[in-house]
């Protein structure tokens, strides 16, 4: 049997709508993208396979909003959105329906022309669209798992996904057919901090941590700076940034 028929006929005994839904699974268990009680988009969700496993994922506590330009049959415990993610206005919507999110999914693919260059830039399009979306949906923390076409414009989106989380991998799920060129950047802990490693600044020790290290608020955000006492002003240079806090060294 091959992998395409060993996922399909899966899906089908499984009652899920599409054999991607296993590519979701794959991801989840390298990434452990989903808890209970989160709130997922789902862009370029039809026919709904993703938003399925998301939904069980998170529960009935938790909340999926699946996107697709393309009509999504109802879901229990998702709601669904009509809409071209290449559009403004449904990227509007997306954020007036939903505010903060835990966690983004894209499955979004291009209309295949067989040209392979022209299809991988285009996937880059699709792949920088709900990375740009991601970062106006997600709260502090949050996570984006994101398809794209293997070509040159991985490199450079990759390396802008790391400039706002605090990790970014690439996966290549097994459900994902043999001769596919896809994969999947999957980017955990988005930073929404008002630093970033390297940024060099004065900072005003306001208390001090249970481990000794002084503690720095810059605009309500907290950094933490070893050997430091309150009451001093320090000059400091960011090394690591996390969701809610970050260490920084004296220079």
């Amino acid at each position: 049997m091959t992998g395409k028929d060993e996922y399909y006929n899966r899906a089908k005994q499984e009652g899920y709508r599409a054999r991607s839904a296993y590519k979701l699974k794959q991801l989840d268990q390298t990434a452990d993208l989903f808890d209970p009680g989160d709130t997922v988009v789902d862009l370029g969700a039809a026919p709904g396979g993703w938003s399925q496993v998301a939904s069980e994922r998170v529960g009935e506590s938790g909340s999926v909003v699946a996107v697709d330009l393309q009509r999504i049959d109802g879901i229990d415990g998702v709601e669904t959105l009509r809409g071209d993610m290449t559009d403004e206005d449904t990227r509007e919507r997306i954020i007036d329906r939903v505010g903060g999110t835990d966690v983004v999914v894209s499955d979004m693919a291009p209309n295949m022309t067989g040209e392979y260059h022209l299809d991988a830039a285009r996937s880059a399009h699709l792949a920088r669209t709900a990375f740009e979306t991601a970062l106006e949906l997600l709260d502090a923390g949050g996570d984006l798992a994101v398809k794209i076409f293997e070509g040159q414009d991985v490199a450079p989106l990759r390396e802008e996904m790391d400039a706002e989380f605090e990790y970014v991998r690439a996966v290549h799920p097994d459900a994902s057919r043999d001769a596919s060129s896809e994969l999947y950047l999957v980017a955990k802990g988005r930073l929404t901090a008002p630093v970033r490693a390297g940024d060099e600044l004065t900072v005003e020790i306001v208390d001090e941590g249970n481990e000794g290290d002084g503690i720095a608020k810059v605009d309500g955000f907290t950094v933490f700076v070893p050997e430091a006492t309150a009451g001093e002003e320090v000059d400091v240079r960011v090394d690591d940034v996390k969701p809610r806090f970050a260490f920084a060294e004296r220079r």
